[in-house]
């Protein structure tokens, strides 16, 4: 039983610290308010907008496009925390700042990044990135400034994936390193509120001596190809002919018959004089009938 008393009283323990840092983190998350003098501020600016609303107006009015949100920061604070847009909207001279944000995707070059692969090769490779913005505050409140950040993660990015990969996958396998760069860079620039869209491998640059060692061992590879396929044809018509040959043998007048369309193939080729020899076996029918 008092085992039992232990463990209920050390489980309401954490119980009251889970909900005692749950509340903790509401109150965090609630804005705090302006207080007396940031009320006074803000209503002796509404005054002042009142009294000089004729001139004032224009400063109060502002426009977003379709594509843009607006931030808006009364006495350095979010106002609403949500971004106002598009389409217009009120701030307070004096008191109320507000920035805009592009909502369209952005793209930007990669510059040539030269670094070692995994088989120690020295390469320079750049790409391209497509992102967007799909958190207004965060983009202006998580970091100073969400566009040069993105851009020199993604160049470090570039050069950390890549360093991993031998120059064989770097050459053959462009789609999972683009992959794996676009999965790295949406986990590192969510806080941000930028979302990743896609990453391309744009041009692997070798060194010039990398080049020509790659294509003599091509064509060594080609040629030793070329060799071995010379010499499998040499083998199969050296059986073609040796069926021939024993063809032949059983009828003489097959081999005559052969010797006639090779003479008739070389003249239907060439204009030139053919020396046709005279069959011995006509000479010997010949012969024995002299004698």
């Amino acid at each position: 039983m008092l085992v039992s008393l232990l463990k209920m009283t050390t489980v309401n323990r954490v119980q009251d610290r889970e909900t005692e840092s749950g509340r903790h983190i509401i109150q965090d998350d609630k804005s705090p308010s302006l207080g007396c003098f940031g009320w006074f501020i803000i209503f002796i600016a509404i005054i002042i907008t009142i009294g000089f609303l004729p001139v004032t107006i224009f400063m109060c009015i502002k426009i977003v496009r379709e594509y843009e949100r607006a931030v808006i920061f009364r006495l350095g604070r979010i106002v609403d925390k949500k971004p106002k847009g598009p389409g217009i909207f009120f701030v307070l001279p004096c008191t109320d700042t507000f920035r805009k944000v592009d909502l369209r995707t952005v793209t930007f070059d990669i510059p040539a990044q030269e670094f070692l692969t995994k088989d120690s090769v020295t390469v320079s490779v750049d790409g391209v990135v497509y992102f967007r913005v799909f958190d207004p505050i965060c983009s202006v409140v998580n970091v100073s400034n969400s566009d040069h950040a993105t851009r020199l993660l993604a160049q470090t990015t570039l050069r950390n994936v890549l360093g991993t990969k031998n120059l064989s996958e770097l050459l053959s396998d462009r789609e999972g390193i683009s992959n794996s760069m676009q999965i790295a860079l949406d986990e590192a620039t969510g806080v941000w509120g930028i979302k990743v869209e896609r990453v391309e491998i744009k041009d692997v640059k070798l060194p010039l001596q990398l080049q020509r060692a790659m294509a003599a061992e091509a064509e060594a590879t080609r040629e030793a190809r070329a060799k071995v396929i010379a010499a499998e044809g040499e083998m199969n018509a050296s059986r073609a002919l040796k069926e021939a040959s024993l063809v032949m043998a059983e009828s003489p007048s097959a081999l005559q018959l052969r010797y006639l369309q090779t003479l008739n193939n070389i003249a239907a080729e060439r204009n030139s004089t053919i020396i046709f020899p005279l069959p011995i076996d006509i000479i010997q029918h010949f012969i024995s009938k002299r004698d």
